[in-house]
């Protein structure tokens, strides 16, 4: 017997490490044989994965999906009629005084200068502008523009801004850039007439630069 053996054999504690140590190896090299067969395994039958994947993804279509609620529980007109009959509405002012005295100004001076275009508020941007592209016409579709000048065919032409002093807190900025570059791509302009900076004369103007001179026999 060789004489290593002999050493562990008397010393018992020795032999229980070194089995112990052997055991410990052989599970780790077991779990690693163990691993690199079910890899090996799924590499050669992963076309089968694919399409038991690809056949689940059938089977759970959109027929079978649960309903939106959002979509299913959308009132009906006369849904709204009730809803709307039970609630308490007030009206409230289109604009705040800081708007109304600038709207007042911009519609004398735009009147002066072509009495055939005309000053609207609270415009609506979903219903000046319309684009093919549903995503993008969704990004611009509830945003309005405080002030719109409109030719005498009722085109759109300028869009005027008031920037109050709080105007550019949060992300006011970012939805004015939207705003700005939707009405760009339609041709129409866009102002920003701000607080405490825009005299009356600066006001009339850019109104003089913007509105066309009337038509002959206008």
């Amino acid at each position: 017997m060789p004489a290593e053996i002999i050493a562990l054999v008397e010393k018992p504690h020795l032999l229980i490490a070194v089995l112990l140590v052997g055991a410990f190896v052989g599970i780790i090299i077991e779990q690693f044989l163990s691993k690199t067969r079910r890899q090996a395994w799924r590499e050669r039958n992963r076309w089968r994965w694919e399409k038991n994947r690809s056949a689940g993804k059938i089977a759970s279509g959109p027929w079978l999906s649960m309903p939106d609620p959002a979509v299913t529980k959308q009132p009906d007109a006369a849904d709204q009629l009730r809803i709307v009959m039970g609630a308490h509405f007030m009206a409230r002012s289109l604009l705040n005084k800081s708007e109304a005295r600038v709207f007042k100004e911009l519609d004398r001076i735009v009147i002066g200068c072509n009495p055939g275009w005309q000053v609207m508020a609270q415009v609506s941007l979903g219903e000046i502008l319309s684009s093919k592209d549903a995503d993008a016409y969704s990004c611009i579709n509830s945003k309005r523009v405080d002030l719109l000048l409109v030719d005498e065919d009722c085109q759109p032409r300028h869009a005027i801004e008031y920037q109050g002093g709080a105007h550019h807190q949060g992300t006011a900025a970012a939805r004015d850039a939207v705003k700005k570059e939707a009405l760009r791509r339609a041709g129409i302009g866009y102002h920003e007439v701000l607080a405490g900076h825009t005299t009356p004369s600066d006001l009339r103007r850019l109104v003089e630069k913007l509105v066309d001179k009337p038509k002959a026999g206008q």
